[in-house]
C-alpha cells in the first residue's frame, strides 16, 4: 500500500536507500514513511471521529475505513477542504473504501495499530445476518493480529442487543481483557467516541442511550 497519496506532509524528504534504525522500511519502488498508521476507524461514516481526533493527536496518521462509495467520497472531499482551509492542519487523517470484513489484514502489518474504532455499527437485527456483524470470533483473531499489545478497541452502540454481543465475544476472546469503566472515563479519546460522530449526535438529539465498552489488547 502506497500511503504517501494518503499523507503527503509524512514523506520523508531524503526517500533516498538509507534510512535510519528505527524507521520503517522503505517499500519496493514507494516512497519512505516517517510513521505507519495506528488509529482505525472501521466503518467510520461521514469522518466525524477523525476530524475531532486529528487535532487531539495531530501527529498519529489515523484511517477511516468505509464501504459506502458517495460517503466515502464526501469524506476525502472534506479532507481536502480542511487541509487548504487550515494549513497544516488535518494532514495525519485519511480514508479508503473497502470492506473491513474481507481486505483488513491487507492494510496493516502485525501489530502496527494502536487504536481500533467501532461506533456504532450497524446491528444487523435478524439473527441471519449476526454474523455479518463486525465483531465475531473469526473478525476478532484479525483484530488481534493488527493490534499491538496495550492496544485499545473500542465500542459504543445505541442497541444493547449488539452491545451484549460484542461484549460477549470479546470478552470470550483470550486476547483481550476488558478496560473498567473508570478508566474508561479518563482517556480523553471517550467524550468523542460518544459525541462527535454522526451517529453519536443522532442518538443525543433522540435521547437514547449509549453503550460503551473499550478493551486491551493482552499477551498471548
Amino acid at each position: 500500500m502506497d500511503w504517501s497519496t494518503h499523507y503527503p506532509a509524512f514523506v520523508c524528504e531524503d526517500n533516498s536507500n538509507e534510512s535510519s534504525f528505527d524507521m520503517p522500511t522503505k517499500p519496493m519502488g514507494r516512497p519512505l514513511m516517517k510513521k505507519k498508521v495506528e488509529f482505525a476507524d472501521l466503518g467510520c461514516g461521514y469522518g466525524g471521529l477523525l476530524f475531532s481526533l486529528s487535532t487531539l493527536y495531530p501527529e498519529n496518521l489515523m484511517l477511516g475505513m468505509e464501504i459506502r462509495v458517495k460517503v466515502e467520497e464526501y469524506v476525502r472531499e472534506k479532507i481536502t477542504a480542511l487541509r487548504l482551509q487550515h494549513p497544516g492542519q488535518y494532514q495525519n487523517i485519511s480514508i479508503i473504501r473497502m470492506n473491513v470484513m474481507k481486505f483488513l489484514p491487507n492494510f496493516f502489518e502485525k501489530g502496527q495499530l494502536s487504536k481500533m474504532f467501532f461506533l456504532f455499527p450497524d446491528p444487523h437485527f435478524k439473527a441471519r445476518k449476526h454474523k455479518a456483524r463486525v465483531i465475531t470470533n473469526q473478525l476478532l483473531a484479525e483484530y488481534a493480529y493488527v493490534l499491538r499489545v496495550g492496544g485499545i478497541i473500542y465500542t459504543i452502540s445505541d442497541v444493547k442487543d449488539l452491545h451484549e454481543w460484542m461484549v460477549r465475544h470479546l470478552d470470550e476472546h483470550p486476547l483481550f481483557e476488558r478496560i473498567s469503566d473508570e478508566e474508561a472515563e479518563k482517556d480523553p479519546v471517550i467524550p468523542i467516541v460518544r459525541n462527535e460522530t454522526e451517529e453519536g449526535k443522532k442518538v443525543e438529539r433522540n435521547k437514547g442511550e449509549k453503550f460503551l465498552a473499550c478493551y486491551r489488547r493482552i499477551t498471548n
